[in-house]
């Protein structure tokens, strides 16, 4: 899964030119002080911790005035700005698959009674806690390219906030199909090739995320808990009337496979194992044509007519060690994909293993590029700034190639191939005098009067509830209730 080869500095450089010629064309409003804004996030020195320093680096030639006008009332054509991000050279597989990683991340606004939207985040070990808190915020659901081995680069495609209204499956669904439609029309999936790798972390429900998926060139592989209990598949006639000699209605799901109780596994339809520098040895069991028996509770309270059967494989990964220490407890994946063999089995896992690099993009976005460190009201102002962050990250990596490692003293040379994020971005102000920058010079002008010294605002700032605002029905009972 590694990137196009990039014979010279000068086609990064010239990648990189176009992304930004295409990013100034998407900035419709206050265009001019958006780009040079991210300009300044990319050259600021340090960890970026308030937008109005940024005003002061050189490479921003406006004042903090326009930075909060360009936030609050600029405009960002998000649909465009997608089309050019799916238009991006593609990290890929070993096998030439996409594979995207989806997950969610927050922005805590705990103290902004003003700021409307927000929603209890699931937080865990904040302040020094060891449990898991709800702590208001701006959830954002991102999609992201995946690449190969150890590494902290991924390519974003997308992000979304999710509102107080929103189902997350639905919203995430929605989102993955503009991502995937956006990557056929820009040419980067052709019919014939392999369907787009969707991975998902255990907060989503991978038969679900298959069901709304279906119609889409694309295979979902999720994580499960381990108290779940699924079914194999429907039996034939012919073991029905072995198992049942007496009769009766056929079932409609096969016998159970509970996680907890290994005499209900039975034998795996394919067998691994594997050899790791990081984990010891990696041995992966699947079982094909697993399905979860579903009831109309829930997500499914809506659904008419008979309830699908989804059927993919499942696959247990146990290993010898974890990096951190501590107890190598199984891993439980689904895959919507079925007949799979070994080879198949392990490129499976190894790609869910690599969805824990977005977690280093979400860390380079929030210590780093200073994603959560503004302290803006509307939730559409925070949505700019949030696609600032993504076109600056994109810009780092389009110029990965071409970049110094400007190393600390005490830091360790590194080979260029393999800079991480953030020292390819502290020599992105040695790079920009080789980059176009449409942003137009501004012109000189006189700050405003302000409001009169002593005045007090006469229209305080409307406080809003957290939380959600639509309660969904659980049962059948309460859904026919609350139906006119």
């Amino acid at each position: 899964m590694s990137l196009p080869h990039l014979d010279v500095p000068g086609e990064a450089f010239a990648e990189a030119s176009r992304f930004r010629d295409d990013l100034f064309d998407c900035l419709t409003a206050r265009g001019d002080e958006l780009f040079e804004l991210a300009d300044a996030l990319l050259c600021a020195d340090g960890p970026v911790t308030s937008p109005v320093d940024l005003t002061l680096v050189a490479e921003h030639r406006r004042g903090h005035g326009a930075m909060y006008e360009a936030l609050n009332h600029g405009n960002v054509d998000v649909p465009r700005l997608r089309q050019v991000l799916a238009g991006l050279p593609m990290p890929r597989a070993a096998d030439g698959r996409l594979v995207l990683a989806v997950d969610v991340s927050n922005w805590l606004r705990p103290d902004a009674p003003t700021s409307a939207d927000r929603l209890f985040c699931h937080v865990y070990g904040r302040s020094g806690r060891s449990s898991d808190q709800f702590i208001p915020g701006w959830p954002y659901s991102f999609v992201a390219a995946l690449e190969s081995g150890r590494t902290s680069w991924c390519q974003l495609l997308d992000a979304v906030r999710l509102g107080p209204e929103d189902d997350v499956a639905e919203v995430t669904a929605t989102q993955l199909r503009r991502v995937v439609t956006d990557l056929i029309e820009m040419s980067r999936w052709h019919f014939g090739d392999r369907d787009i790798l969707i991975v998902f972390d255990a907060g989503y429900d991978a038969p679900r995320m298959a069901y709304l998926l279906d119609g889409l060139p694309v295979e979902v592989l999720g994580r499960m808990r381990s108290d779940r209990v699924m079914r194999r598949p429907t039996p034939s006639l012919k073991e029905y009337a072995l198992s049942y000699p007496q009769g009766g209605r056929p079932p409609k799901h096969g016998k159970e496979l509970r996680f907890a109780k290994p005499e209900t596994w039975g034998d795996p339809d394919a067998t691994t194992t594997q050899v790791t520098d990081r984990y010891g040895t990696a041995r992966a069991m699947a079982w094909g044509r697993i399905h979860p028996r579903l009831t109309t509770r829930s997500a499914w309270i809506d659904h008419t007519g008979e309830l699908p059967i989804i059927e993919g494989t499942l696959i247990r990964l146990q290993v010898d060690r974890l990096p951190g220490g501590g107890d190598p407890l199984p891993l439980w994946l689904w895959s919507s994909a079925t007949g799979l063999n070994s080879e198949d089995v392990d490129v499976r896992w190894q790609a869910f293993l690599r969805r824990f690099d977005i977690e280093h993009l979400f860390r380079l976005m929030k210590q780093t590029l200073g994603w959560t460190r503004p302290k803006l009201r509307t939730p559409e102002a925070g949505e700019r700034w949030t696609w600032l962050i993504i076109a600056a990250h994109t810009q780092i990596r389009l110029l990965r190639e071409a970049a110094v490692d400007l190393r600390r003293p005490w830091e360790k040379p590194v080979e260029l191939g393999r800079l991480t994020p953030a020292r390819v971005r502290r020599g992105f102000r040695n790079l920009r005098p080789h980059l176009p920058c449409p942003a137009r010079a501004p012109k000189p002008s006189t700050p405003g009067p302000g409001r009169p010294l002593g005045s007090k605002n006469q229209r305080p700032a409307t406080r809003y509830d957290v939380g959600k605002t639509v309660r969904r029905p659980e049962s059948i009972i309460e859904r026919n209730r609350l139906r006119p």
